[in-house]
């Protein structure tokens, strides 16, 4: 059995350090149409429309969990507080309860337990800004919210070419295994 690191993000809601990706983007497949719906007071269309979304987003999570449980004995998971994504300041709100990281930690929590698989979270400070290589934080690393549009970038560094989630999950994981082999105790 394996060990995977998590970054979670937006674009999509979940990239693993071996690459899978988890792509909930059900809010804005279905806006046309609950827009309609609203425009219309069709109550029970929206009502309908909601638990659509809901229960499409719940089936692709727990799918993607139940995979990582299943293939790991350690999955270590970056602690993003999505209460900062969804403040006034930000318009992310939408973005950020379509990514269900809440539903996501809750499933990997519950499933890692009944399958004796450990489950660690870990700060992921600077996880996007090193690289995963040398372990360095170069000038062409993506930087703050204004490096969000930075998808993939080279390490000045070492000139190893990084997908910005991959390496963020391939840092989480790093983390997790430092304070394991520290013996640091999980939160």
């Amino acid at each position: 059995m394996g060990s995977v690191g998590i970054d979670l993000s937006l674009k999509e809601s979940a990239t693993t350090s071996n690459g899978d990706k988890l792509i909930i983007k059900q809010t804005q497949k279905w806006a046309n149409k609950l827009a309609v719906a609203q425009r219309a007071k069709n109550k029970k269309r929206v009502k309908a429309i909601h638990a659509k979304i809901k229960n499409t987003r719940l089936d692709l999570i727990h799918k993607f969990t139940t995979k990582l449980v299943k293939d790991n004995s350690l999955i270590v998971v970056g602690d993003v507080k999505s209460r900062s994504f969804t403040t006034k300041k930000t318009k992310l709100a939408k973005s950020t309860y379509d990514a269900g990281w809440f539903e996501l930690k809750r499933q990997l929590e519950y499933k890692c337990k009944h399958a004796g698989c450990q489950l660690e979270i870990v700060n992921e400070s600077y996880t996007t800004q090193t690289c995963s290589y040398c372990l360095k934080i170069s000038d062409s690393s993506p930087k703050g919210r204004a490096g969000l549009g930075i998808r993939g970038w080279t390490c000045a560094e070492c000139g190893i070419w990084h997908d910005r989630d991959i390496n963020a999950a391939k840092n989480i994981l790093a983390v997790g295994l430092d304070r394991l082999a520290v013996g640091i105790p999980s939160v």
